[in-house]
């Protein structure tokens, strides 16, 4: 079954239009939906139904907590900022899509994500950039280099607003359906008010500035991340920002905001999708955002270093480190610390 290929069939507007494009260009498409026990399923299938696809359900509600919610529970308690979509990805959803290839004799797997798989000049696929702004390989960059040659995203050359076009165009019935831009299990986007449903959450204590002194009391510091400036109700005579978690002794440090540029990142975990030496530049998004720096790239006995050639705002533990050279991805780690600029 060569042209057979596992659809993720999320029930949004780009999964469909990519159900669309692969039965266009000649595969056999087979819908696979991922429950996570908060519903949505008729949308996926009514998508199925009207592209005249098999449909199948896939219970990932117990992986999703092992794998997914509880270390993004950990991580907050711990004073990180965790990446929850970009663990879910090598850890739950693409296993349980390649499950479902297994039984049904596919060696492909696709998903709606805008990012793109090209073979390069080395003979390799490799993961690259979408096309446009709204580029997702950055949350792809922890899947494992032997799986890129079997994964297609029909999506990677176009842009959201073309896509939601296509959808009318090929009367899909989800066509109107709003994006959904939250983390799949807090849909209402309050990760606040999730952690305290799931127990014991830090108290609040005292926000302090760098010398110690208290500025005011703290909600719990998982209300808070590296550079934050919203919601802080400290009154000062000038903007304070995020500047450090101490969980240890349950303290937000608040500053003005100069100490947040660093000049070195350290992480672990190391994924390499595409040959790097040590020593090359490089540059690297530190961060879910369009920002980038130029850095130059160690991996040593102790883990991965960079040497940010353009100091960088806020690195922040938790997070994911995704390295490029243009638009090709050569690889990620989990940031663990970071050297501000000055010390």
């Amino acid at each position: 079954m060569g042209n057979a290929i596992v659809l993720g069939l999320s029930g949004g507007v780009d999964s469909a239009v990519a159900a669309q494009l692969l039965l266009e260009e000649g595969y056999t498409v087979y819908g696979h939906w991922l429950d996570i026990g908060l519903g949505g399923q008729e949308d996926a299938q009514a998508v199925a139904e009207r592209l005249n696809i098999p449909f199948s359900v896939g219970d990932i509600r117990e992986e999703l907590r092992q794998e997914v919610m509880a270390p993004f529970q950990r991580d907050y308690l711990a004073g990180r900022t965790p990446l929850p979509c970009a663990r879910c990805n090598p850890t739950v959803k693409f296993p349980a899509l390649f499950r479902r290839a297994a039984e049904v004799g596919a060696t492909l797997v696709a998903t709606g994500h805008y990012a793109n798989i090209k073979t390069t000049p080395y003979g390799e696929a490799c993961l690259f950039r979408g096309a446009h702004t709204n580029d997702q390989a950055y949350m792809l960059a922890r899947l494992p280099k032997p799986w890129l040659e079997h994964l297609v995203f029909p999506l990677g050359a176009y842009e959201k607003t073309q896509v939601r076009q296509l959808a009318h165009g090929f009367d899909l019935p989800v066509a109107d359906k709003p994006d959904s831009m939250e983390i799949c299990f807090i849909p209402d986007g309050d990760y606040a008010a999730w952690l305290e449903t799931q127990g014991a959450v830090p108290p609040p204590g005292d926000f302090v500035d760098q010398t110690g002194q208290i500025l005011g009391r703290h909600k719990g510091i998982h209300h808070y991340t590296l550079g934050q400036r919203r919601g802080l109700a400290v009154s000062a005579g000038h903007r304070l920002f995020v500047s450090a978690l101490r969980p240890e002794k349950n303290q937000v440090v608040l500053s003005d905001g100069s100490d947040l540029m660093a000049a070195r990142v350290w992480g672990e975990d190391w994924n390499p999708l595409a040959p790097l030496e040590n020593g090359a530049e490089i540059t690297v998004r530190l961060r879910h955002s369009k920002d980038e720096a130029p850095a130059r790239f160690l991996l040593t006995d102790a883990g991965v270093q960079l040497d940010l050639l353009t100091p960088a705002r806020a690195p922040t533990p938790g997070q994911l480190a995704v390295l490029y050279q243009q638009d090709m991805v050569l690889g990620s780690f989990w940031i663990t610390g970071a050297q501000r600029t000055g010390t």
